[in-house]
């Protein structure tokens, strides 16, 4: 080979390796950003020539995707948007997805790895690609239940299966109509999504598993649990039962919600301080167990840290460093103490289920186009929080609460509820957030619920737990116990 053809074939491989360099840096390094890219009008299109996946609830499709004559040649709908918008969330032709359109957006557009044979054989077979289904964990009949309970309140519901971790209902309120985001029309979408984000109440939160708020008195389960389980206490051990509390180092006074002391006598067992809801022996109890004791076993039952179900949840909170006087406070949910109202069903579901957090899941299973299960998901237990004998004894404070206590407007005739209400403080002026939280039958529960109303339930300061939340809880009970 003379020295000019050996000079021509180097630029030669140089040119073929430069080539091979810049669409390799395309195709894998840069394929990403251009396929996110909003003028990669191409990549949007082709996003929706694939038939996405179904979202069942119980076995019925809650969101599919149905053929139509435009460029996008599939249209997602949403059946009874309002109802199931936070667990399916949406999909826009704009912007990214949320809800589990966003969380198996892989299983939905038939992407996963799960399903790469799927894709290989629609290649070769010509056939069009489809998605995979997925089958929630959600019980239309709770669903509907805690939806026309809550009825025009600001707040959520959420029911699970205390032995298994299965979410049956997750409604928040007020909703939106995932219909109206989902439209192939980018215009109409930026504006209805603008309206929605600055449209009172925050309907695009999910308020079950984001929101988070003070839980006031339901956290005193948590902390008669770290009490229980310190093996320092028992459901007798008393307390100084004063009508008023000065914090330690503060003028500020603790009172318990009727203004005067926690029954009569002038001291006071737990047992007797949860049933009837009083703050000043719950802080005496928290000033005696200490920050860490309450945080270890807040975190026992998931606080302090984010999960997925698989939506993504925030964590709930407790301070990481309070002085006497918030540990006081944070005793009966209040000074720093933020939680959802997942995190709370599953304090009450992990009582339930013998002192066993089972982790909380939304979905049962995967299903290929052909409806084969892709993949399954099995109860898994998060691990052991409490004791089952401290179970036992939480479960029967809980019942007595129901029975004879301040929760009891969740009574149901001939079932056994446990249950625990909540009115949180906000800020001086502002409306209290109200709760309940419980599951039934107490004896072998099914079911664990948690209802949280916000902003008063629209009566400010003067509404109550036991007075709002509690009905909401037996009114979804009844409904699924009865169907």
């Amino acid at each position: 080979m003379n020295r000019e053809l050996k000079r021509v074939s180097i630029v030669v491989m140089l040119m073929f390796a430069a080539l091979l360099t810049s669409t390799s840096i395309v195709q894998v390094f840069q394929s990403d950003n251009l396929s996110a890219d909003d003028r990669n009008t191409r990549t949007l299109l082709d996003s929706y020539s694939v038939e996405r996946g179904a979202i069942l609830a119980g076995g019925e499709p809650i969101a599919q995707s149905l053929p139509v004559d435009d460029n996008y040649k599939f249209q997602r709908t949403y059946s009874n948007g309002l109802l199931y918008a936070p667990i399916t969330g949406f999909i826009p032709v704009n912007g990214a997805p949320t809800g589990l359109e966003q969380a198996l957006n892989g299983e939905l557009s038939g992407t996963s790895n799960s399903q790469f044979f799927d894709q290989i054989s629609s290649l070769v077979t010509g056939q069009d690609p489809k998605g995979a289904a997925v089958e929630t964990t959600v019980d239309p009949v709770a669903q509907q239940a805690a939806w026309d309970a809550l009825g025009d309140l600001q707040g959520s519901v959420v029911v699970t299966e205390p032995k298994t971790g299965r979410v049956l209902a997750m409604v928040s309120k007020p909703s939106y109509d995932p219909n109206t985001l989902a439209v192939h029309d980018s215009a109409a979408v930026n504006d209805t999504y603008d309206a929605l984000v600055n449209a009172p109440g925050d309907p695009l939160i999910n308020r079950a598993i984001n929101s988070l708020n003070p839980p006031g008195s339901v956290f005193k389960l948590v902390v008669v649990a770290a009490a229980l389980e310190s093996g320092q206490y028992t459901p007798d051990s008393t307390f100084p039962n004063p009508a008023t509390f000065t914090l330690p180092s503060s003028s500020s006074v603790v009172i318990n919600s009727g203004g005067g002391t926690c029954g009569s006598g002038d001291t006071v067992t737990i047992a007797t301080a949860l049933r009837l809801s009083c703050n000043i022996p719950m802080a005496e109890l928290g000033l005696q167990l200490g920050d860490d004791a309450i945080r270890a076993m807040a975190e026992k039952f998931g606080f302090n840290s984010e999960f997925t179900i698989p939506l993504s949840v925030t964590a709930s909170t407790y301070p990481a460093d309070p002085d006497d006087a918030q540990t006081a406070l944070s005793a009966f949910g209040q000074t720093s103490v933020r939680a959802t109202p997942l995190q709370m069903a599953l304090v009450s579901a992990t009582i339930a289920n013998g002192g066993i957090e089972m982790k909380p899941n939304l979905v049962d299973q995967i299903l290929a186009p052909d409806l084969s299960p892709l993949q399954t998901f099995q109860p898994v237990a998060a691990d052991r929080v409490i004791s089952a004998a401290t179970a036992a004894t939480m479960t029967q404070m809980m019942v007595n609460g129901v029975q004879d206590g301040a929760a009891s407007n969740a009574r149901i005739d001939g079932v056994d509820v446990a249950g625990k209400t909540g009115t949180a403080e906000n800020g001086a002026d502002d409306p209290y957030t109200l709760w309940f939280t419980g599951f039934a039958p107490a004896a072998d529960p099914q079911y664990a619920i948690t209802v949280l109303i916000e902003d008063g339930g629209g009566l400010g300061q003067t509404g109550y737990g036991n007075l709002l939340a509690a009905p909401i809880a037996k009114q979804v009970l009844e409904a699924v116990l009865n169907k």
